[in-house]
């Protein structure tokens, strides 16, 4: 294939909503790019949208890979799974040793390791990247979780950093580790973002039927909070959703939406991949569940009439408390998912940075908040911290608020309102600090019926005691 053309440092595979704007942005900062694309409309809009930058897409695949630079940079943005396999099939033949691919859907993880070992027998340089921040993110600063080939990271590193999100001087991207670790720690970041968007809506629940406020006060109740140590961009567009009207009725848009909530299966993988590691994030589970359970529509009317509100209590809970119980709540969202990348890295030898993580989460991403702050020097402090909930000024912090979540749990379970993912949160906070938890019972059950042994805490080794001798 002729490359006497080749002027293209860069080049994007899938010109949809999120290729498009990541390579504009690119553009912006002066790299020379292109991309390719199978629908002649989405080659349309990107010279639409790139007419300042001159941009030019290509609808020929052998022409595309012999506009770019040797050795080759390309990244796809394509739907993740089979699509991304048939992808690197087309282009393979047309790439020489030492090009690089990099996977910027949110593929699974397992995927991506497998991709990495196949591509690397052809002399190919691929890592999966994570990319969050959504359209907007894209167009003008995302937060990037690039993982694989360090030497191929290398290459384009200058791009990446200036593409990405800023916080003060510092941009939103890092090298995350080798392997598949750029998209674990993508999967994991949705897995907390599933967590908070549960949490703010049980905050919804409180405030709306348990406080009686209307959705002018709950938007006021969210603004506040999203100028203190709450702050966050999850905050910031739930208080924001409470001021749309629906242009069909008038009424506010909230009101008009269905409660079945849709998932695209992230949340599900980071629930699933923890049990396979035996690390519980049963904030994580909650949240993955409850959307599950919203989709049962018909089957919870149903219930609703035959089980009406059993209320024993009149709920308490102040605004002050509210948002002190979901600080803790919040914590914990992030808490769990820093365990699991912490017991990831030694499972699979990712060699994660947890500081550095916490650090490009702090702009450019969906779940990007005041409290990354908090968690990036809980563990530059200390790199191998276990656990978010050791670090003394964190733990400081927790202790003053975790009697506010205790409130908000007893008066709503009283009055009959379910709050999942915060009983969850208080559930999991209460049990990681028990010393002895009453574990050794379900041993002894195991070894009653199954032989199954048991260790002791007076010997070393594993023991089967005869229980049919009582």
């Amino acid at each position: 294939m002729s490359t006497t053309n080749s002027q293209y440092r860069l080049g994007m595979i899938g010109l949809g909503t999120m290729g498009r704007n990541l390579l504009l942005n690119m553009a912006d900062k002066g790299f020379s790019v292109t991309g390719y694309d199978k629908d002649p409309k989405m080659l349309a809009k990107l010279e639409e949208e790139g007419k300042e930058h001159q941009l030019k897409g290509f609808g020929d695949i052998e022409a595309f890979i012999g506009s770019l630079k040797t050795p080759r940079t390309l990244v796809l943005l394509v739907p993740a799974g089979q699509i991304v396999d048939n992808v690197i099939q087309e282009i393979k033949p047309l790439l020489s040793e030492g090009d690089i691919i990099i996977d910027s859907g949110n593929s699974y993880f397992t995927d991506t390791t497998r991709r990495v070992e196949e591509l690397a027998e052809a002399g190919l340089h691929f890592f999966g990247m994570g990319i969050s921040g959504g359209e907007e993110g894209a167009r003008f600063g995302p937060s990037m979780m690039p993982g694989g080939d360090k030497k191929a990271y290398a290459e384009v590193k200058e791009i990446l950093e200036a593409v990405a999100a800023k916080v003060g001087s510092d941009a939103c991207v890092t090298y995350i580790g080798p392997g598949a670790s750029g998209h674990f720690v993508k999967m994991t970041h949705n897995g907390i973002e599933y967590a908070i968007m549960q949490l703010l809506a049980e905050t919804y629940q409180v405030l709306k039927q348990t406080l009686g406020y209307s959705n002018q006060q709950i938007n006021e109740t969210f603004s506040r909070w999203n100028k203190g140590s709450l702050q966050s961009f999850l905050v910031e567009i739930t208080a924001e959703i409470f001021l749309f009207k629906d242009e069909k009725t008038g009424n506010d848009l909230v009101d008009m939406i269905k409660d079945e909530a849709r998932s695209k299966g992230t949340g599900k993988w980071t629930s699933e991949i923890a049990m396979d590691l035996q690390l519980p994030v049963p904030i994580i589970n909650e949240a993955v569940s409850n959307r599950d359970l919203s989709k049962y529509k018909s089957l919870r009317g149903s219930l609703a009439a035959l089980y009406p509100d059993q209320q024993t209590g009149e709920a308490q809970i102040t605004e002050q408390e509210l948002e002190q119980a979901f600080y803790v709540a919040m914590v914990t969202a992030y808490a769990q998912g820093m365990h699991l990348l912490w017991q990831a890295s030694k499972q699979y030898q990712y060699e994660l940075n947890l500081a550095e993580i916490a650090k490009i989460w702090r702009g450019g991403c969906i779940i990007r908040a005041a409290l990354l702050e908090d968690i990036y020097q809980a563990y530059s402090r200390q790199a191998d911290l276990e656990h978010l909930f050791l670090d003394q000024q964190v733990a400081e912090k927790l202790s003053s608020a975790v009697p506010a979540l205790r409130k908000l749990i007893s008066d709503t379970a009283l009055s009959g309102k379910a709050l999942p993912a915060y009983s969850s949160a208080l559930t999991y906070f209460d049990t990681i600090r028990t010393e002895r938890m009453p574990s050794n019972l379900i041993q002894a059950q195991r070894d009653f019926f199954g032989a199954h042994t048991f260790e002791r805490i007076d010997s070393e080794g594993t023991f089967h005691a005869n229980w049919n001798n009582l």
